[in-house]
């Protein structure tokens, strides 16, 4: 007998993605606790390092070069990955509440959120400055201006806000990028309250006001900002300093959402922990990176501290979790400092010494890629060996590597084996049952009206299971849409990974708060369903709509009709990439999001076409023949109008496929479709767009209408007379 899966039992949030959560993610994967459901909560699918960000600014690395991608991450870790603001913690009910998602239990929960740079208190700041942290933020804002600068189309003027030694560095970094991208006539000038930069090694003073004057850095001590102004920043004594471009990096400021939670802080906004990393007075929630005050022990906000608490982290996590004992993090009391010093030149500091030179920026650049590289190049943890011996079959259907079964639509049964099987099924004969297998959904007549039903189910590909039921709501209310329908009533089916009672409750409201955020709107009724355990999570809907006059089908297209497609294909290489770590997070995060958008408004701007269907499980080809043979028709496709999801065609060329990508393409072969485009064409979709043949000479009109409603939508060929093919053709 086959063991079964144990249980899941306890709740693990890790709430931000800093540099400790990263580590403590990434030592997970490698040793995870059996019976633990980890979840990362973080406003994005990336996380930057901040070691690296004065190099960026300084245009030595690309704005990539520092982003920890969490999908990968979280894939290697076994852990869901939530993509949201966290905006409360109720350390009592043990939740943490998400910005637009609800809430998230925990059992055990840590905290590693960062600070932010942001100084509101200035009159002028939040109109026309940028805090340096969050970092996302500020690079992006400086590359735009950077940019605009070597254009000519603003003044290449910049001020920072703050002389410490962070202010410092990004001082030279814009100075040196300004002068490699404008010039001479850049100016950059660094505003500090005190009287000189507040290192607090004199050598380091000396080593920052040296690089200063050789890239012409301006220095104003004594200086208290008192507005700030779109082209310039006004002091309290002196003439204004002109800026287009004015950075705060005057302090560590904690978030607002911990400062105003029930959790104790320090009178700066700070979680206090003890040496355990614990929150003061909450054994079940932790803290750890520039978000915590370690009253035992304090240090200044840095990076390396969050480095070195990682794996101590690690364990406490584990034993609060498992029963065991907690040890104390007892961080060094001084630490190795390298600082940028705007090329690549740095200063390296520790034990009151200070030293300058190109060598440090190699030293540095060399420590900051390594601490890198442990997330660019996650070990690989070989799958278990097949068992010795196994049936004829086996090892061809593992594809000799163990190549893991595709979710959502890519684990579809292949279109030839479910044509076969329903063309056997019997029928009755009944007069109210209009429709038989094959269309989209079937047609019923009950009373006086029009009913249209469907039922889909998927295999999980995301752990978020808010996300994911929003997804799968969006697939199933698909071929309600593509009938012209208006969705009436939902059933759920739901299996949950077998888990304890408390994680159930979790995973229901999760899955019913994201399906009811899509039906609602599209006036469903959810009026019950069914739910079970087992070896996996799957999701499914049994739908019905109503529909005012005939129903469109596939069968009513016409030669000449213009085909429509309402989003990218590509949706099936990303997720199989994805469950191999191979696809890019932000590639992912940005599919998932199209696909959990509904698509009624889309459908009934579409509400006359001739023939419509969604493109699912057999592929843009598969469901585009399923018009042409209906219609008894062909079809000629624009390949290169076709949208395709970001990163789709780099994957597909690399020789990512679904494992239904073969049956696809047999059962709807497609001439001239060469290359990974064209075998995109068969790459099966989950919340696919939705394919429609409409009047040619309304074609462009519906598609701009549709991308003004917010759809990625494109004509993408004809139908044309002749017997049912799809050939590609070119413009």
């Amino acid at each position: 007998m086959m063991p079964m899966p144990l249980p899941l039992t306890r709740d693990l949030v890790l709430i931000g993605g800093g540099h400790a959560h990263a580590l403590v993610a990434r030592m997970w994967g490698m040793k995870p606790l059996p019976g633990v459901r980890v979840t990362l909560i973080n406003p994005g699918p990336t996380a930057p390092y901040s070691g690296m960000l004065p190099g960026h600014i300084a245009g030595h690395y690309t704005r990539d070069a520092l982003d920890i991608d969490l999908v990968k991450l979280a894939r290697f870790a076994g852990a869901r990955l939530i993509l949201g603001a966290a905006t409360a913690i109720d350390p009592v009910a043990k939740t943490v509440t998400i910005a637009g998602r609800g809430q998230v239990g925990y059992d055990i929960a840590s905290v590693d959120v960062g600070i932010h740079a942001e100084m509101p208190a200035i009159p002028g700041f939040s109109d026309h400055a940028t805090g340096a942290k969050p970092l996302d933020t500020y690079a992006a804002r400086w590359r735009d201006f950077l940019a605009r600068a070597a254009a000519g189309e603003v003044a290449p003027e910049v001020a920072v806000i703050g002389g410490g030694v962070a202010g410092s560095e990004l001082a030279l970094a814009m100075a040196h990028a300004l002068r490699r991208d404008v010039g001479p006539a850049a100016r950059v000038a660094l505003i500090e309250a005190e009287a000189d930069i507040t290192a607090n090694n004199p050598a380091t003073r000396r080593h920052l006001a040296d690089a200063m004057e050789r890239l012409g850095v301006t220095l104003h001590t004594s200086a208290t900002v008192t507005r700030i102004e779109a082209d310039r920043v006004l002091l309290a004594s002196g003439a204004p300093v002109r800026s287009h471009f004015t950075v705060g990096a005057a302090g560590a400021f904690a978030h607002g959402w911990l400062a105003d939670s029930p959790l104790p802080t320090t009178p700066d906004g700070f979680l206090p922990v003890d040496e355990t990393l614990r929150v003061a007075g909450h054994d079940s929630l932790f803290a750890v990176g520039d978000c915590a005050h370690m009253p035992h022990a304090p240090r200044p906000k840095a990076g390396v501290f969050a480095v070195r608490a990682g794996p101590v982290l690690y364990r406490n996590l584990a034993a609060s979790l498992s029963g065991g004992a907690l040890r104390a993090f007892r961080p060094q009391k001084d630490y190795l400092k390298l600082v940028s010093l705007g090329g690549k030149a740095a200063l390296a500091e520790k034990w009151g010494k200070s030293l300058a030179a190109p060598v440090m920026w190699r030293w540095k650049d060399r420590i900051d890629q390594k601490f890198m590289d442990k997330f660019r190049h996650l070990p690989e943890m070989t799958p278990p060996a097949l068992p010795d011996p196994v049936a004829l079959g086996v090892a061809e259907e593992m594809a000799g590597n163990h190549k893991p079964l595709c979710a959502g639509c890519g684990a579809k049964v292949g279109p030839g084996t479910l044509a076969h099987a329903l063309a056997t099924l019997p029928r009755s004969g009944r007069d109210d049952v209009l429709s038989g297998p094959g269309d989209d959904a079937a047609v019923l007549q009950v009373g006086g009206a029009t009913q249209v039903i469907t039922t889909d189910h998927l295999r999980a590909f995301s752990e978020d299971h808010g996300l994911f039921a929003r997804i799968a709501a969006v697939h199933a209310l698909g071929d309600i849409w593509a009938m012209g329908a208006s969705p009436q009533a939902a059933l759920v089916s739901v299996i949950l990974p077998r888990m304890a009672e408390p994680l159930q409750a979790r995973s229901m409201a999760e899955i019913m708060q994201g399906a009811g955020e899509v039906f609602g709107p599209e006036g469903a009724e959810v009026v019950g369903g069914h739910s079970s355990m087992g070896a996996e999570m799957t999701l499914g809907f049994t739908l019905t709509g109503l529909v005012e006059g005939a129903p469109i089908s596939t069968a009513g297209a016409r030669a000449g009709d213009a085909l429509i497609l309402t989003r990218p294909i590509g949706s099936g290489t990303i997720l199989a990439a994805e469950m191999q770590g191979k696809a890019a997070g932000a590639d992912v995060a940005a599919m998932l999001a199209v696909m959990a958008t509904p698509q009624g408004d889309a459908a009934r701007l579409l509400a006359g076409a001739h023939a419509m269907t969604d493109v699912t499980g057999f592929g843009l080809a598969g469901h585009l023949m399923a018009i042409c043979a209906a219609s008894k028709l062909g079809a000629e496709v624009q390949l290169d109008a076709v949208p395709v999801y970001a990163g789709a065609l780099d994957l597909a060329s690399a020789g990512h496929r679904s494992s239904i990508f073969a049956a696809n393409r047999a059962a709807a072969p497609v001439s001239g479709a060469e290359g990974a485009l064209g075998a995109l064409l068969h790459d099966p979709q989950t919340s696919g767009g939705l394919l429609a043949a409409v009047d040619p000479d309304q074609a462009f009109g519906l598609a701009m209408e549709l991308r003004a409603a917010g759809h990625q939508a494109a004509v993408i060929g004809t139908l044309v007379a002749g017997p049912p093919m799809i050939r590609c053709v070119s413009p």
